[in-house]
């Protein structure tokens, strides 16, 4: 990586801690802010995680592990809600580089994707449908909506992104770097337990 991508990876890793910007647009608007061309070099999410780490363990060390774990305790709060559709944690809070900004990311493998959608309306959950672009590249149907954390005192978005019940084979494929890129409740409460360690 050039010099270049490692000052876009820092300044997009800025925004995503400070402004809770999911690393794309954090990417373009680094390229922006530093006056560079539109046509410039992105480093890859991998260069942008490795720079949140870093920006994390010297700017947020006192805050973002209780952060953490309050938001990592308010996945677990809905995939027990959401357990019949057999609910697994992807993204910063999985990873462990969420901030209090950052919002919870529930893949759900369902029989019927529409299943998730009548349960949210039956709990008078308020909840906004679009459609995004899934793990597998594939469109896939987000259901978006805010929930209260207590320990954070303020709203969380929470997005379900549902799937056929089939794919949760391809979704415990190691990432690029080796590691699961997603975790079912157990593997969240165990997360929880060494951060409360």
């Amino acid at each position: 990586m050039d010099n270049t991508q490692s000052e876009i990876a820092a300044t997009a890793a800025r925004l995503v801690v400070e402004e809770g910007l999911e690393y794309g647009p954090a990417k373009k608007r680094a390229v922006r802010q530093l006056g560079l061309n539109a046509r410039a070099a992105l480093p890859d999410n991998d260069a942008v995680e490795d720079a949140v780490k870093e920006y994390i363990s010297v700017f947020c060390a006192d805050t973002q592990p209780r952060e953490l774990q309050a938001l990592r305790r308010l996945a677990i709060t809905w995939m027990e809600r959401l357990a019949e559709f057999r609910p697994y944690l992807g993204g910063a809070v999985w990873h462990g580089t969420a901030t209090r900004l950052s919002d919870i990311y529930l893949q759900l493998f369902c029989d019927d994707p529409k299943s998730a959608e009548i349960a949210l309306i039956e709990n008078k959950v308020d909840y906004e449908a679009r459609t995004v672009t899934g793990f597998n590249g594939q469109p896939v149907e987000a259901l978006s909506f805010s929930s209260m954390s207590r320990e954070l005192g303020e709203t969380i978005g929470v997005h379900l992104l549902i799937y056929d019940h089939d794919d949760v084979r391809g979704a415990l494929k190691p990432d690029s770097r080796g590691r699961t890129p997603r975790g079912d409740v157990a593997a969240v409460r165990a997360l929880l337990a060494e951060g409360d360690e």
